[in-house]
C-alpha cells in the first residue's frame, strides 16, 4: 500500500500529535474543525403493527391472566399517540411463550439486517464505499451479542479490517444522542476520518405475554422496532455541524427507567414519575448545559426531542417554554413508528432535517441512570 492509499487512521494506529511548546502554540493556534452529519438514514423491519390490532390482541391474551387488570390498563394504549409501529416478527409470534434465548437469537438475527440495510442507504447517500469508513460506534441495549454487532457488520458491509470500533451499550432511550455524540467526538480527533455511527433496537421482542404489570402494559403500548445509521465526518464536507454535547445523571435515580433479566427475557421498568420529574426538573438541567455553551433557550431555533410517549413530550414543551404541539416531529414520529428507544431520536432528527430545518438544534434524551443527554447541531 503506497501513501496515497493509506486509511485516514487504522484502529491500532490513531495518530498522535506532537505536542507544541507554548511558543509554538502562540505562533500556530490550532483550528478548531466541526464534524458534521454528512448522511442519514433509517430503517424499520417489515411488519406492521397498527395499534388498535395490537390492543386487541393484548386484550385477548391478558384476559386470561387477569381480566380485571386488563381493562384497567388498556386505555394506555389510547391515549399513548401511537397509531402504528413496525416489529421484526410478525405478530402471530407474540401469542407463544419465548424464553431469553430464543428471543436474543432473533434480536441479533434482525438487529445485522436492519443495520446492514440502514448502513448501506447511509455509505450510498454519503457517496462513500464501506472500505472508506475508518471507525463505526454501534449503539443498542435490547440484545446482547458478542461478537458486538459492529463486528458482525464488518464482513456484511465490507469494511476495513482494521475499522476502529466502539460497540455502546445499557443507554436506552438516551443512546440515540449520547452514541452521536461518541460519534462525533472520534470524527473530531480525527480529522479526516470518515465514522460510521449505527443504532438498532428490537425493543417489541421484549414483550411479555403473562405479565399484566403497568410497566409491561406500558411497554407494549409504547414500543416498535427500527434502526438508523449516519456517517460523521470532520473533512470539510457540508451538512449540520456537531458543537457541544452534554449529559446530567440525576443522584439515586436507578429506579426510574431500565430493564430487568428475567427467565423469558428483558423486563421493563418505568416510573410513573418521569413526567413530573422532567416538568419539574429538565429545564433547569438544560439550560445549566446551554450556560455551560455561553447559550439560553432562545438561542435555540429547534428542539429535536425523543418522544419517550405523548405525556412526557408535553411535559418537555412546559419544560422549555413551547408551545403545546410545538415538537411536531417528535410526535409525528411517536404516531408513525412508535418509541423504538435509542433510534427514535434519529429518525426526529431525519424528519426534521426533510422539513428543511435551518439554524440551532438542541437534540435530547432521556434514559437509564436517570440522565438526560444533550447535543448542539447547527444546520446549514
Amino acid at each position: 500500500m503506497d501513501d496515497t492509499t493509506a486509511p485516514a487512521f487504522a484502529a491500532a494506529t490513531i495518530a498522535r500529535p506532537k505536542p507544541q511548546s507554548r511558543n509554538e502554540q502562540r505562533r500556530s493556534p490550532a483550528k478548531r474543525v466541526e464534524p458534521r452529519l454528512v448522511a442519514l438514514r433509517t430503517a424499520v423491519p417489515p411488519f406492521s403493527l397498527g395499534q388498535p390490532d395490537v390492543a386487541e390482541r393484548v386484550r385477548l391474551l391478558f384476559s386470561e391472566v387477569d381480566g380485571e387488570a386488563v381493562e384497567r390498563l388498556m386505555p394506555i394504549f389510547g391515549n399513548a399517540g401511537i397509531e402504528r409501529r413496525y416489529s421484526c416478527v410478525p405478530i402471530d409470534w407474540y401469542v407463544a411463550p419465548h424464553g431469553w434465548r430464543d428471543r436474543n437469537a432473533l434480536y441479533i438475527e434482525h438487529a445485522v439486517n436492519l443495520l446492514e440495510r440502514a448502513g448501506r442507504d447511509c455509505l450510498e447517500d454519503a457517496g462513500l464505499r464501506p472500505r472508506d469508513i475508518d471507525a463505526v460506534v454501534a449503539v443498542s441495549t435490547t440484545g446482547v451479542a458478542t461478537p458486538s454487532l459492529d463486528a458482525l457488520l464488518i464482513n456484511r458491509l465490507g469494511l476495513r479490517p482494521d475499522v476502529l470500533r466502539l460497540p455502546i451499550f445499557g443507554l436506552g432511550c438516551a443512546g440515540g444522542v449520547m452514541g452521536l455524540a461518541r460519534a462525533a467526538d472520534i470524527a473530531r480527533s480525527n480529522p479526516g476520518a470518515k465514522v460510521l455511527y449505527l443504532a438498532v433496537e428490537l425493543c417489541a421482542l421484549c414483550f411479555r405475554k403473562n405479565d399484566t404489570s403497568k410497566s409491561n402494559f406500558v411497554a407494549t403500548a409504547l414500543f416498535g422496532d427500527g434502526a438508523a445509521a449516519a456517517v460523521i465526518s470532520a473533512a470539510g464536507e457540508d451538512g449540520p455541524a456537531f458543537h457541544a454535547a452534554g449529559e446530567h445523571t440525576w443522584p439515586d435515580s436507578l429506579d426510574i427507567m431500565g430493564w430487568d433479566v428475567a427467565e423469558d427475557g428483558l423486563k421493563a421498568l418505568f416510573s410513573r414519575d418521569i413526567p413530573a420529574l422532567v416538568r419539574g426538573q429538565m429545564r433547569e438541567v438544560a439550560a445549566e448545559f446551554l450556560a455551560r455553551q455561553g447559550l439560553t433557550f432562545s438561542d435555540i431555533d429547534h428542539f429535536a426531542c425523543h418522544p419517550g410517549g405523548a405525556k412526557v413530550l408535553t411535559a418537555l414543551e412546559e419544560a422549555f417554554g413551547l408551545a403545546e404541539g410545538a415538537l411536531g416531529a417528535s410526535r409525528g414520529v411517536l404516531r408513525d413508528f412508535g418509541n423504538m428507544s435509542a433510534v427514535t431520536v434519529l429518525f426526529v432528527l431525519e424528519r426534521m432535517l426533510a422539513e428543511g430545518m435551518r439554524g440551532r438544534v438542541l437534540m435530547t434524551a432521556l434514559g437509564p441512570g436517570f440522565t438526560a443527554a444533550f447535543q448542539l447541531l447547527e444546520a446549514p
